[in-house]
């Protein structure tokens, strides 16, 4: 039974979610959370159809430092997040994560690259023999004049991470609402909590939008306008014939095609798209977008993909930040009590373990462990966009 009163209402239960509530908790243990889904199933939550990688392969000081914590996180995740003595198992798997580098992105590269090392970060150059012999199905380097090798970024399992914060933050005392949120309720420049689709109302003096790619229309009911749109890019699993004997890096090319070595001949592969499909109801799998537009860039860049046998694919939305492609966090200035943690365009699994806790830190007055600033909301007003790089990354 859903109390109608909390200390903090969260407005999405996925990965940034779950892990704000936990955070919240872990600091006090007496607050009411509500973490408020609209679908326990996680059908179409993008942190569950997300290809769970993470890097430290940033050009701004604040995504490598939340990519770090990240990283500090997931290295002792199973006994943070062991709930009634059975521990979680995020699947991480530190293959490493490959950027291929052309002449348009060098100067960027190199100086994004003496920034992560400069922070700590276990990123190195490769001459295009280095990344060869790195990715030995990458057989057509032209236009190729180095690589980036993160070897401490990986993937894993984005649902298993998913389950473990929402079990640690129900463990702690969050509750979980299955309800869509039909509006953020407001009295004047303050909000008050929430109004669910049934006619409920929930009141709460601080709101978090975790709204994923639903987050600019459940800001809109609040009378806030976020550049956030709700993209779709799909993803295709193939199996190929060769067998490499280790796990592959995962290989970035600048045009945005990605390709992810899961063991075996499996791959998943991707890319964004400039017609990529806006909107939140299309889910769908195109065969015909893979086969004419992905296929072609892939097998030029690696013929061993010539033949291949498809074995799965699916679709899931991007919250896209039309303005700089980054994060919006924190309070919304023109509405006391409306926290957001949205427009992360691709990298905000990666990015919920440091999101949740400044968020978390943001509502109690606490002092931000990790200042992230740079991505505060009133840039949105302001028109200041914090760009991170001119290439395609996702």
């Amino acid at each position: 039974m859903a109390h109608s009163t909390y200390d903090v209402i969260l407005v999405g239960g996925g990965v940034m979610g779950c892990a704000t509530a936990y955070h919240l908790l872990r600091f006090n243990d007496r607050l009411r959370v509500a973490l408020i889904e609209m679908d326990s199933t996680y059908t179409r939550a993008s942190t569950t159809l997300s290809d769970g990688n993470i890097r430290v392969q940033f050009n701004i000081k604040e995504n490598i430092q939340m990519s770090l914590y990240g990283l500090e996180v997931l290295a002792h995740f199973a006994e943070e997040f062991t709930v009634d003595g059975e521990p979680p198992d995020p699947g991480f798997r530190q293959q490493g994560n490959l950027f291929i580098i052309d002449e348009a992105s060098h100067d960027e590269t190199r100086a994004g690259l003496a920034l992560q090392q400069s922070l700590g970060g276990q990123v190195e150059w490769l001459t295009p023999a280095q990344v060869q012999a790195t990715y030995p199905l990458y057989e057509n380097l032209e236009g190729c004049i180095g690589g980036t090798l993160g070897r401490q970024d990986g993937t894993m399992s984005p649902l298993a991470v998913l389950q473990a914060y929402r079990k640690k933050a129900v463990a702690l005392g969050a509750q979980v609402i299955q309800a869509r949120v039909a509006e953020i309720t407001r009295a004047d420049s303050c909000v008050t909590g929430v109004a669910l689709a049934s006619g409920e109302r929930l009141s709460a003096p601080a709101v978090v939008n975790a709204a994923g790619a639903w987050a600019s229309s459940i800001a809109q009911t609040a009378g806030v306008t976020l550049p956030v749109t709700p993209t779709k890019r799909q993803v295709t699993a193939v199996e190929i014939a060769v067998r490499p004997e280790r796990i592959l890096p995962a290989l970035f090319f600048p045009s945005g095609l990605y390709c992810i070595h899961e063991g075996g001949g499996v791959f998943m592969l991707g890319k964004s798209l400039p017609d990529d499909p806006v909107g939140l109801e299309d889910f769908s799998w195109e065969r015909r977008r893979f086969e004419e537009v992905i296929w072609p860039d892939l097998v030029e860049l690696m013929p061993t993909f010539d033949r291949l046998k498809i074995t799965n694919g699916w679709a899931g939305l991007y919250e896209v930040n039309t303005l700089d492609g980054n994060a919006i966090l924190g309070e919304w200035p023109e509405l006391h009590g409306l926290y957001l943690a949205n427009g992360f365009s691709g990298h905000g699994f990666q990015q919920c373990h440091a999101v949740g806790r400044y968020t978390a830190e943001l509502i109690l007055g606490r002092t931000p462990t990790l200042d992230l600033s740079v991505f505060y909301a009133s840039r949105i007003l302001g028109n200041r966009p914090a760009l991170e790089s001119r290439r395609k990354i996702i």
